[in-house]
């Protein structure tokens, strides 16, 4: 059985309609933002219901034309918004009241929450628009999954890589949780890409971010990272400022390419395992040697040429498509 809905005061409505419209409709001053928290600490409701208002206030752009059609209410032509904000609805009076009430006892009635469940085979990228209009760029053999609700946005990567343009939504933070931390931010361009419960790296575009390590993120206190700024769990190295160059080379991916600077020769070849589905191995004189320069992601056999080419070692397959390189003095 559903629980019943939760009933709010008057005043408490009125309110959050009111911080509704002018988060919507303005920039608040300090000021206005000192009186908003306030509010929203008075009372753990507050917050709810304010993000519910300001859902609304996106939702009712969509559902006031269907209202109209349906002769649920009647608006004055002249009052029609070209675009709904809701200084417009308080403001033309006692109709567009009546399509708000109507059209927020369809909208709390929606569903609680809406799941959506994304991947990519392997060797190949695919990009994606959720219901909430962010965009999302899936390196190869990544899934999500997107639960979007009233108070949040909250995306699960159980492994894989990840290139988010969240659209802004300063009521409904967007978390993305990992096995190896999580990401928590409300608007901004970032990458995240994580192999296993301790790979967890943190790439931010634009905006900022708060990173907290561990298990899905409740185990460290968050890092803050702003634009050009990344974070490696993997690699130990903490905050990293990134040129522009190199924030080019850690986004490669999304052009089909990768970037090594002398990595060791295992972590090379796990990349491109990873992305071909394929087993690759080094032997252990092998393994250590250093690797660099760009590679295109789809073209393995061309990666395993210039391995050759550039390193003392011997690569290798079987019949079932293994690779595996070896020093060329052990042959």
């Amino acid at each position: 059985m559903n629980p019943s809905p939760r009933k709010y005061s008057a005043a408490a409505e009125d309110q959050a309609a009111l911080w509704a419209a002018r988060l919507d409709g303005s920039t608040l001053t300090a000021a206005d933002r000192a009186a908003l928290d306030q509010w929203l600490n008075e009372d753990p409701a507050h917050r709810a219901l304010l993000s519910q208002y300001c859902q609304f206030s996106t939702d009712l752009e969509d559902q006031l034309p269907a209202l109209v059609a349906a002769g649920a209410v009647h608006l004055p032509p002249e009052k029609k918004p070209a675009r709904f904000r809701w200084p417009v609805i308080w403001s033309a009076g006692v109709a567009l009241a009546a399509a708000a009430a109507v059209a927020f006892a369809l909208w709390t009635g929606a569903p609680a929450s809406q799941i959506e469940n994304l991947s990519t085979p392997l060797a190949q990228r695919q990009s994606f628009t959720l219901t909430d209009g962010t965009q999302v760029e899936l390196n190869a053999q990544t899934s999500l999954r997107v639960e979007n609700t009233k108070s949040e946005r909250r995306v699960r990567l159980a492994g894989g890589e990840a290139f988010f343009r969240v659209s802004k939504d300063s009521a409904r933070p967007f978390i993305v949780e990992t096995p190896a931390g999580s990401v928590r931010v409300t608007g901004t361009v970032f990458d995240v890409r994580t192999e296993s419960a301790s790979e967890f790296d943190v790439t931010v575009v634009e905006g900022s971010v708060q990173v907290r390590p561990g298990a899905l993120g409740r185990d460290s206190a968050p890092v803050a990272l702003g634009a050009r700024e990344r974070f490696s769990a993997s690699a130990g190295t903490g905050v990293q400022t990134l040129s522009t160059a190199a924030l080019d080379d850690v986004l490669a991916w999304r052009q089909g390419q990768i970037v090594f600077d002398r990595v060791p020769l295992h972590e090379a070849l796990a990349r491109f395992a990873r992305y071909h589905g394929r087993g690759l191995t080094a032997t252990a004189g092998a393994a250590q040697l250093r690797v660099g320069g760009r590679f295109s992601l789809d073209d393995l056999d061309g990666f395993c040429t210039a391995l050759e080419e550039v390193l003392p070692v011997r690569v290798s397959r079987d019949l079932s498509g293994t690779v595996q390189v070896s020093l060329r003095a052990d042959h």
